[in-house]
């Protein structure tokens, strides 16, 4: 099962946080104790990141068993986040177990193939010699000089292990697996139920040519955007990014009888 890390409690439906490519639970420690007072939150680490397994393949239908499995552990429905990669193992985790997911919410990606390719940062942790690092910032510097932007350089080497001297990343797997981790399987099952696709405004992941094929998939699915943030827009935005994933989780369920009823 995936490595996980849990926060808080509460009566309210726990939260499942599914980070992106090259992420890690502990990339989301900061916003997960903040949604926490309400309701236990789990961050996991994916297979392939952090300190879960590294398996093959990488691809979304492997993806959202490994989270079926850990909802399926929790014994109850939870309300799923998932970001870039995260998000779309979450929408096929909704697509093929809705029964597991109470409301998704999907951080600035679409259930489509992406024409880019992320296979200049693997190459970029393989370039660095681990033999010279004793700091993070020595790793920093040298992906700084492979032309890494310093944002990136500090998240990548969340994931480094000083003592072990390793990237605690599988890099062989993730780049033979890069299409699919690019595309998205074609499914023609539905999520019926509570969808918001909430994308950082300055970012191109969701475009309003892709709206057709997510109403396919998640007829229910509403939009919004965080002014001011890109891609990362947990780390861009991250009082605002908390701020609108609490009023979604705590809207009314429509599901619900209203009072009185």
């Amino acid at each position: 099962m995936l490595n996980q890390v849990s926060y808080g409690g509460g009566p309210a439906t726990p939260l499942l946080i599914v980070h992106g490519l090259f992420g890690s639970a502990r990339n989301w420690s900061v916003i997960a104790k903040r949604l926490s007072d309400g309701r236990e939150v789990v961050t996991v680490d994916q297979r392939n990141h952090g300190y879960s397994q590294w398996l093959e393949p990488h691809d979304y239908m492997a993806m959202a068993g490994d989270l079926a499995e850990v909802i399926d552990a929790h014994g109850a429905p939870m309300d799923v986040l998932g970001h870039s990669m995260g998000g779309k193992a979450a929408m096929v985790l909704a697509l093929t177990r809705p029964e597991l997911v109470r409301r998704l919410i999907v951080a600035d990606v679409a259930p489509v193939p992406y024409g880019h390719t992320q296979m200049q940062y693997i190459e970029a942790m393989r370039g660095v010699d681990l033999d010279k690092v004793e700091r993070r910032s020595d790793a920093e510097a040298q992906l700084s000089a492979l032309g890494v932007e310093k944002a990136l350089c500090s998240f990548f080497t969340q994931s480094l292990d000083l003592k072990e001297k390793k990237w605690r990343i599988n890099l062989d797997v993730l780049a033979r697996d890069m299409a699919d981790i690019l595309g998205f399987p074609a499914l023609d099952s539905q999520f019926t139920g509570p969808a918001i696709m909430l994308a950082g405004a300055d970012s191109d992941y969701v475009l309003p040519d892709y709206r057709p094929e997510i109403k396919r998939l998640f007829p229910n699915a509403r939009f919004a955007k965080l002014p001011g943030a890109g891609h990362w827009l947990h780390a861009d935005k991250p009082r605002e990014f908390e701020a609108t994933v609490r009023a979604v989780l705590d809207a009314p369920d429509p599901k619900a009888p209203a009072p009185g009823s």
